[in-house]
């Protein structure tokens, strides 16, 4: 049988004869349906013993040989799964991410989009608070640039719950300002929380921080009854996916005019610094 080589933690190759030889006797197992047989179930039990193990120790606590005799798996099969320990780490975030919104009894979206955006800003808040290893390898534990695929799916839905305020005629700047203000303050006050000792914690800090957030984008009465151009034109941009009156060109051309009068360009005098 030809070698496998594997993957070590830090991308290189180890092509030594004997982690081969365990590499290819743990797929044959595999093959085989003994211990390690369902690959499906090797990766449930891989990604529960590291979360376990994450919330216990923190991340220093996620090494291969923890996973791997918590699991009761080889490591060559952890590699072969994740890739290497980043991508057992994101998968871990994304288990505890999704475990932690379905222990949330959702409720059903009300008829106040910027009530519904102070609930999820409090469960973002619960998040990290209740899980803060999870909460900052989410959050922080990737290089600049670069987010966990769970603080994208957040974000995703954050940015959901800001295309219900534009649509309802309540959001006094871009979405995408908006949604990327929102994630800032909350993230930061999670983070802020979260290195101060608990009997120290300012138990208004958040609601004070949410509130100063959402003063920021929303207008107290739909963007109609406000005048001007550039609520009407963020409001109407939102509802734009949502007609088929315009041809796709004209769509995007007409995006193109609501995105300009929504976040206009400082004029000449504007750019100009006062003396």
């Amino acid at each position: 049988m030809e070698r496998e080589d594997v993957i070590a933690p830090d991308g290189n190759h180890d092509a030594s004869h004997g982690a081969s030889h365990e590499t290819n006797h743990d797929a044959n197992r595999d093959r085989d349906g003994n211990r390690d047989g369902n690959r499906d179930g090797n990766r449930d039990r891989i990604v529960a013993a590291a979360a376990r193990l994450l919330s216990d120790g923190g991340p220093d606590a996620v090494s291969t040989r923890a996973v791997s005799s918590a699991a009761g798996v080889q490591p060559p099969t952890i590699y072969r799964l994740f890739g290497d320990k980043q991508g057992l780490l994101d998968a871990v975030v994304a288990y505890g991410f999704t475990e932690y919104v379905n222990s949330k009894n959702a409720e059903e979206p009300t008829d106040d989009p910027v009530e519904d955006l102070r609930a999820g800003w409090d469960q973002h808040i619960g998040l990290g608070l209740a899980n803060p290893a999870l909460y900052s390898l989410m959050y922080g534990g990737h290089r600049p640039g670069v987010s966990s695929p769970a603080a994208v799916t957040a974000f995703d839905m954050l940015a959901r719950l800001i295309r219900r305020i534009a649509e309802a005629g309540r959001l006094a700047i871009p979405e995408e300002r908006a949604a990327a203000l929102v994630h800032a303050a909350g993230c930061g006050t999670t983070f802020t929380l979260i290195a101060t000792p608990e009997d120290r914690r300012d138990p208004e800090l958040s609601r004070t921080a949410r509130e100063a957030a959402i003063a920021a984008i929303t207008t107290d009465a739909p963007a109609a009854a406000e005048p001007g151009p550039v609520a009407a034109a963020v409001t109407l941009r939102a509802a734009l996916p949502r007609t088929d009156a315009l041809t796709a060109p004209e769509r995007g051309l007409l995006r193109e005019w609501l995105d300009r009068i929504a976040d206009p360009a400082p004029t000449a005098g504007e750019r100009t610094e006062t003396p």
